[in-house]
């Protein structure tokens, strides 16, 4: 997909306007957590109020709830982890999101309401998560009234549990296969800290300070050394028998190299990937080992971009979809340019 001049502009506009709201705001880490959370419900903050929609409901899936948003008729389900740096986040706060995924993709959203820390540090958020994946394979399908065709996926630290997931439905549960495509946002893949992120300066959305509360909310008091085990750094794990992925990722992004290096050693567990192919600049660059396409030189792409946010939906709803349905193939990964919040 090519962004045209004028999403450039809309995107760059955007920047700015983000730049001088979080200047206004209090850091996360420096109020309580509480506060943060309340916040976001209540629409002060960079992020609108969120939207609750009346056909949205929650199921119970063996104790952990889950926020269902479905099409008429779904053809599947999409096992969604929100993000938020194990400390922030819910799964009804994406409704709206949810709704235009179900319309792209004809599945059913599946959204983990996962324990948060510093109240539930690890493993409490990834065992939730492994507990939704096993009811949605054993059960959950047809309590939503889907088929059984699976994609999982999330945003940054829910990316980190989306893979979390998988592998332990491998190692610990004898699964695979049983999810045909992973959908993968920016994830934290290494929380002992990767180039990217331990050379990160140019905050925009999330600064180093941020990052290191999240983490240690998550895994308190435990090194670096320990921080790598591959139950909680998913980059040491053997990676074989996972599904097809797509990665996205913007070069801007503190968590860059956490993709990078996944997807080298998806790649180097069986997949075939293409070398990056890059545009003129390097804000402006995309990776897809189907094809290339030019993202936004940003931040976060928010209602300014719903243009670009539509069209790279589309191709997901495609794309996922076709590989729930179909054999392994090679894992995709996108690259925009932003800096994204964990």
């Amino acid at each position: 997909m090519r962004v045209g001049g004028d999403l450039l502009d809309e995107t760059r506009a955007f920047t700015e306007q983000l730049r001088v709201q979080l200047a206004a705001l209090p850091a996360a880490e420096s109020v309580p957590v509480e506060v943060t959370r309340r916040a976001r419900y209540e629409g002060r903050g960079i992020f609108p109020a969120p939207v609750f929609l009346p056909e949205a409901r929650w199921l119970d899936a063996d104790g952990v709830r889950v926020r269902i948003v479905a099409p008429e008729s779904p053809r599947g389900v999409y096992l969604h982890i929100h993000g938020g740096g194990w400390t922030l986040g819910a799964a009804d706060l994406q409704d709206a999101l949810f709704a235009f995924i179900a319309e792209q993709t004809g599945l059913a959203v599946a959204s983990v309401d996962y324990r948060l820390a510093p109240e539930h540090p690890y493993p409490a958020g990834a065992d939730d998560c492994e507990t939704v994946a096993r009811w949605l394979l054993e059960r959950g399908a047809a309590e939503i009234g889907a088929p059984s065709a699976f994609a999982i996926g999330g945003e940054s630290a829910g990316a980190h549990l989306a893979v979390v997931a998988l592998l332990r439905l491998r190692d610990r549960h004898g699964v695979t296969g049983a999810f045909g495509a992973a959908n993968l946002f920016y994830g934290a893949y290494d929380l002992g800290g990767t180039p990217s992120r331990v050379r990160f300066t140019d905050a925009l959305v999330i600064t180093g300070p941020f990052m290191d509360w999240c983490t240690e909310n998550f895994l308190p008091g435990l090194g670096t050394d320990a921080r790598r085990d591959p139950d909680i750094s998913p980059l040491y794990a053997d990676l074989h028998s996972l599904p097809r992925t797509l990665f996205t990722v913007g070069t801007l992004d503190p968590l860059l190299d956490d993709s990078l290096f996944m997807a080298a050693r998806w790649e180097a567990a069986g997949w075939t990937a293409r070398s990056p192919a890059r545009s003129a600049t390097a804000r402006s660059r995309a990776l897809s080992c189907s094809s290339t396409r030019r993202l936004p030189p940003s931040s976060r792409v928010r209602a300014s971009q719903a243009r670009w946010c539509k069209a790279h939906s589309t191709t997901f709803g495609r794309t996922i979809y076709a590989w729930c349905r179909s054999a392994p193939s090679s894992p995709p990964i996108s690259r925009g340019t932003r800096n994204t919040p964990t």
